[in-house]
């Protein structure tokens, strides 16, 4: 199904907005086709204020000048008057412990919850969205909403190394069958938000730990690579088990990957399969989706984060290093940005893909 066209913008709002993620979604959702910022909604301590004056804005650029202007409500669905006769989207870069208590608010007032917080990602009935990836999981939104008595729902993305790794590993599982993953992350440090990690701990080194991180890998790549049934998702069954490092590098998250497979492919095998890889046809056309969710580089030093995070705006996802696995079955490096493709843009396109699809009225 081909996206519906959009003669009027429907208006959105901002949950978190001065927080790092919360400013990614504000630059991205400046002159969105689709979509208007209308309001920003943050802590107690950034109420009343300007967006402006709440912000410590640390993305390149000046803060978009019609979000500056915004002032600052509360976390209410009762501060926001926004127009019955559209479903209104929030998009959530709260914390997990606040999103929590906030979110569920704002499903129950109507609205159309984007999240990028964990708080509800492994809830039976919230789906973990990568269009690319799982568009067929919201179906699962129906049965949210009659679980929960809520007019509006709740629909998150996965963390931001499972997002770009997600949309590599999905054609070939299709393909072959994934039956085992070995995964070695590089993250980048805005992935800790800000301030994040401090220099002293970062500068000239590796730290081998990120809180939560490997379990949720493991958790949400079986969920996005599962299926619907019977209004629950089935989880795909492969074991993945990964290593976590966070490094100096600002945006960009590097994983190296072995995989297993039922059906072992060669490299020039998976090659094709990566090459001719495209999104459902329900997300072409999306103003957020990329042209090319796969971008293959043949230099044997690429991908780099700094040279190739931006692709497709920051929504493709670039491999290279394809090759034969002594271990496993096949080797290989991705690159993808962990704020735009895994966190903010993310949840924008899974917006548009709600409306497209009629999810959200």
């Amino acid at each position: 199904m081909a996206p519906t066209q959009h003669r009027e913008k429907r208006p959105v709002i901002v949950l978190g907005a001065t927080g790092a993620v919360g400013q990614r979604f504000v630059q991205l959702l400046d002159n969105h086709p689709w979509f208007d910022l209308v309001a920003v909604a943050a802590s107690e301590r950034s109420e009343g204020k300007s967006c402006e004056q709440a912000s410590h804005w640390i993305l390149s650029g000046d803060i978009p000048e019609a979000a500056a202007k915004l002032i600052v409500s509360p976390l209410d669905p009762a501060a926001f008057g926004l127009p019955e006769e559209q479903q209104p989207i929030a998009f959530s870069a709260l914390p997990a412990d606040v999103a929590a208590e906030v979110e569920p608010r704002f499903a129950k007032a109507g609205y159309a919850v984007c999240s990028n917080a964990s708080a509800f990602r492994y809830e039976p009935d919230v789906p973990i969205l990568v269009p690319d990836v799982n568009p067929s999981h919201i179906e699962i939104l129906p049965v949210q909403r009659a679980n929960r008595g809520w007019p509006g729902f709740i629909a998150t993305n996965p963390n931001c190394t499972t997002a770009g790794m997600s949309v590599v590993l999905k054609p070939l599982d299709d393909a072959f069958g994934l039956r085992k993953v070995f995964a070695a992350t590089l993250q980048a440090i805005s992935g800790a938000g800000y301030p994040g990690v401090p220099s002293i701990d970062i500068t000239d080194n590796v730290v081998p730990w990120i809180s939560g991180e490997e379990d949720k890998m493991a958790r949400e790549s079986a969920e996005l690579l599962g299926r619907v049934d019977a209004g629950r998702i089935a989880p795909a069954e492969f074991q993945l088990t990964a290593h976590a490092h966070r490094v100096p590098v600002v945006d960009g998250h590097t994983v190296c990957l072995s995989l297993g497979f039922e059906k072992p492919p060669s490299p020039e095998e998976a090659l094709e399969v990566l090459r001719s890889f495209r999104a459902p046809d329900v997300v072409a056309g999306l103003p957020s989706a990329p042209e090319t969710s796969i971008r293959l580089l043949d230099a044997p030093d690429r991908p780099q984060p700094r040279l190739d995070r931006d692709a497709g705006r920051g929504m493709t996802v670039s491999v290279g290093r394809v090759r034969s696995c002594p271990v496993l079955d096949l080797r290989l490096v991705l690159v993808s940005h962990n704020t735009i493709r895994g966190a903010a843009g993310g949840s924008i396109v899974n917006a548009e893909l709600l409306v497209a699809s009629g999810a959200v009225s």
